[in-house]
């Protein structure tokens, strides 16, 4: 039966796909790249949250059989060990005379460890196999110093994929900054609050156990004053998240007084305060803690703001089944606008969750 896949919509930033399904496939020897490859995407996306300021990466270590010997994932939380490394420690003996498949080219630099070039080659490792070239100059030329010690280097096998999975490290590369993700929860015709400004619940608990989901996966969350003082929220990813890690850090940003007793300056997670409404002075902060994914749960205030000044890059909006015909809408220009001001996305995803309806979209920051 031939190989064939199912695309979603083009992710246009970094010119690849989001993740493809995998629905049938025959034996060979580049399948076996691919489906090793598929399992090392698989494993990186564990390290969402965890590796901050590093890239999420995954590793899959096969014999000449295609048997997987050893795997592993970065996870800066609980080991300084990169992903190559850690498969290699698994494999142990068995890494000699291996092919190593791994979603980002190998470092060839030392930082908190040593080059994972140098440990590949130590391992008797004699192909390496990888999906996206490193574009950070201080780590980048593994591939070559791989060659020059007669290795056999493949590149580009499931790039695309490996790319949507680590787009906010990525992201942060091209532009210097964090990724931003603005999550919104809406009624049918827009709305996030009524006219007298109740609006919990507008999303149904399906969509806000997902939303859990969305917030461990990220490095930090990211509200204005308005809403702490408006929701008092806990910020904190709700669920069965024991052990992962340490939680999101909390970022609240604007000018207005808070409440003493506001659940963010508890010890569940560090929370860092932003006395400011410059845009520029937030990124900056975010900047120095070193953060690759912000989870922005901020309200139109906010999250208006970040988008009109092209600071957010993708947007989850959940819509429930109802609508409000007044109250308060998710987002607004602060000027007049005509029918040429509108801010064009591209749709990356849909889901419906009990009624709910999860779409992602991409924000083409004034592209």
């Amino acid at each position: 039966m031939p190989t064939f896949f199912v695309r979603l919509p083009y992710f246009k930033e970094f010119g690849v796909h989001p993740p493809r399904l995998l629905v049938s496939r025959v034996g060979g020897f580049f399948m076996d790249h691919t489906v090793a490859m598929q399992r090392a995407v698989a494993l990186a996306e564990k390290g969402l949250g965890k590796t901050a300021p590093n890239p999420i990466v995954g590793a899959v270590i096969i014999d000449a059989a295609g048997t997987v010997v050893g795997e592993g994932f970065h996870d800066r939380v609980n080991s300084p060990d990169h992903a190559e490394v850690v498969a290699i420690k698994a494999a142990g003996n068995k890494a000699a005379g291996s092919t190593i498949v791994v979603t980002l080219e190998p470092c060839n630099h030392t930082g908190s460890t040593g080059p994972c070039v140098q440990a590949i080659i130590a391992a008797g490792i004699t192909t390496v196999v990888f999906a996206v070239s490193d574009p950070n100059s201080t780590a980048a030329g593994g591939a070559d110093a791989l060659r020059a010690a007669g290795i056999t280097v493949i590149a580009g096998v499931l790039k695309d994929e490996a790319a949507f999975s680590n787009r906010a490290w990525l992201m942060k590369i091209k532009k210097g900054r964090p990724f931003f993700t603005w999550k919104v929860a809406a009624t049918l015709d827009g709305k996030v609050a009524a006219a007298d400004g109740t609006s919990k619940w507008i999303s149904n608990e399906t969509s806000r156990a997902d939303v859990q989901v969305l917030r461990r996966q990220a490095d930090a969350i990211l509200v204005g004053t308005n809403t702490v003082i408006t929701d008092d929220p806990h910020l904190i990813p709700r669920g069965s998240f024991a052990g992962y890690g340490a939680n999101p850090i909390r970022v609240i940003c604007g000018e207005q007084e808070l409440p003493e007793g506001a659940q963010v300056f508890d010890a569940a997670a560090q929370t860092l305060l932003v006395k400011s409404k410059d845009l520029d002075v937030l990124v900056a902060k975010l900047d120095e803690l070193g953060v690759n994914h912000v989870f922005v749960e901020a309200g139109p205030t906010l999250g208006s703001a970040m988008l009109d000044g092209c600071l957010l890059d993708e947007l989850v909006i959940y819509q429930a089944p109802t609508l409000l015909g007044t109250g308060k809408h998710f987002f607004t220009f602060d000027y007049p606008t005509t029918i040429t001001d509108q801010m064009r996305m591209d749709h990356l995803s849909t889901v419906v969750l009990d009624g709910d309806v999860k779409s992602v979209y991409r924000i083409r920051n004034g592209e």
